[in-house]
């Protein structure tokens, strides 16, 4: 079993609200779900208008696909135009971790 984990850092464009900032993070969190089945969840700088972190956790029977899925939702995040990917954290954990 394997297991990579991405944080995500992001700065949010013309937010004034919190409303406003979880109407532009909502979008991404789905399109991760759908897209790639992954478990996707804001996990910090919810008290922040412009900065969000999302947290990615995926689970796969195979090194190589859990990298693919990971460089996947990666880009999809670093592609939208309506925010800046500050800084990327990936973690991988395999069958050989203590």
């Amino acid at each position: 079993m394997y297991v990579g984990t991405l944080s995500f850092d992001l700065l949010l464009g013309d937010v004034r609200s919190l409303k406003q900032k979880r109407s532009a993070v909502r979008p991404i969190i789905a399109e991760l779900q759908r897209r790639f089945a992954v478990s996707v969840a804001e996990v910090g700088d919810q008290d922040l208008l412009r900065r969000a972190r999302i947290g990615l956790a995926v689970v796969s029977g195979d090194a190589a696909h859990a990298g693919a899925v990971m460089d996947d939702c990666e880009r999809l995040v670093a592609g939208r135009p309506e925010i800046e990917l500050l800084s990327v954290r990936r973690r991988f954990h395999g069958e050989d971790d203590e």
